[in-house]
């Protein structure tokens, strides 16, 4: 997983620098390679069915792993404008799936072995991959600038391929449920699906701030504050830092509270912290939100894959697609909205339509946590 958020965050930042620079893309073609990303939860839901019903979790992490390779390594090749997009849709859609594989894979081998520490062993492989993403930009930014961006495109194909590395020749069978067939069993997984899919679209609208927050902020505190590089990466970087202070502790919290009251309390942190950039225009303003946003996110990455696994029981490595793909609609409407909130509200006003985005999915939580189904979390 670190290999994965290593490799995955040294790209993603350089992408529209790679498609302007090396093949010639105008800055609005550039933009909507992002765009491509809406085909991973399509993808992963597909991988996350034939997972359930073969039980191949690690095959299938492995495959996409390949899939992974392949696909940056054609971007490192690519010659035409189009290239990316057809690599990104065909290949990069499916090596998204390698995440949830590992957690369904993660979540049999603990169900075989059932403990108190369990909850615990989750939240250090999501901190893992939440290592990959903070240490993934700085070592990519270098590399692009020491190197080129073709050479560190290759550094994620094989930051990809490695991920297959540590878990060796490991291959655990799973013990299968037999399926109900017919229309009746259609209908019963698509009823049985709806409280994940009702906590995945609360999960995306908490999520569409981040593409808003990104887009933005760095404007705002360069243009409009007036601060320095160095106080510019410092609101930055506090975020993540925040986030895996707040993962260990984040289990024992939910044990106490309840994982989606904790969340609840999450999502506030989510409101209160785009008000900090929208209405608290100093250096104490961003960092407050910052610090917020680390709390979210500290909380969210280690309880949501949780919950999401145990509200589709009968299918955890769907359940793990649905949810972690998620964060693909999320940017698509954290993009939009940011889009035309700048164009309406202008900055810093635009942090308002994430604010609102979090206040509903924090009254959407507060009654999935006051439902009987969700007394045991």
């Amino acid at each position: 997983m670190f290999l994965s958020g290593l490799g995955t965050s040294a790209a993603a930042p350089q992408i529209v620098l790679f498609l302007v620079k090396e093949l010639g893309a105008s800055l609005p073609l550039a933009g909507l390679y992002y765009m491509t990303s809406l085909a991973a939860p399509v993808t992963g839901y597909l991988v996350g069915r034939y997972s359930d019903r073969t039980g191949n979790r690690l095959g299938l992490f492995r495959m996409c792993a390949v899939a992974g390779f392949l696909g940056w390594a054609g971007l490192a090749l690519s010659t035409s404008v189009w290239m990316p997009f057809i690599i990104a849709i065909a290949l990069l859609a499916v090596s998204g799936a390698t995440a949830s594989q590992i957690f369904a894979a993660v979540h049999d081998e603990l169900s075989d072995k059932p403990g108190d520490a369990n909850e615990s062993v989750v939240a250090i492989v999501r901190m893992a991959l939440t290592g990959g993403w903070i240490v993934g930009p700085v070592l990519g930014s270098w590399l692009a600038a020491a190197y080129g961006l073709r050479p560190m495109l290759w550094m994620t194909a094989i930051c990809t391929l490695l991920q297959i590395a540590p878990l060796g020749a490991l291959n655990p069978a799973v013990k299968l449920k037999p399926e109900p067939s017919g229309e009746l069993a259609r209908h019963s997984s698509l009823r049985a699906m709806l409280p994940l899919l009702r906590f995945t679209g609360l999960f995306v609208l908490v999520y569409a701030g981040e593409p808003v927050k990104y887009g933005f902020l760095l404007i705002y505190m360069e243009e409009h504050l007036k601060l320095n590089p160095a106080v510019r990466g410092a609101v930055i970087g506090i975020q993540p830092f925040i986030e895996l202070l707040i993962m260990p502790f984040s289990i024992g919290l939910g044990r106490k509270l309840g994982n989606v009251w904790l969340m609840c309390i999450a999502a506030a942190m989510g409101v209160f912290a785009n008000l900090c950039f929208a209405l608290w225009s100093s250096i104490a303003g961003m960092f407050a939100g910052q610090i917020l946003m680390g709390g979210v996110w500290g909380i969210f990455m280690v309880l949501g894959i949780i919950v999401a696994q145990r509200l589709l029981p009968s299918a955890v490595a769907t359940a793990s697609a649905i949810f972690m793909s998620s964060t693909a609609l999320a940017s698509a409407l954290g993009g939009v909205a940011g889009g035309f909130g700048v164009a309406f509200l202008g900055i810093p006003n635009v942090f308002l339509l994430p604010a609102l985005f979090a206040g509903i999915a924090v009254i959407g939580l507060v009654l999935m946590a006051r439902t009987e189904s969700f007394k045991v979390y």
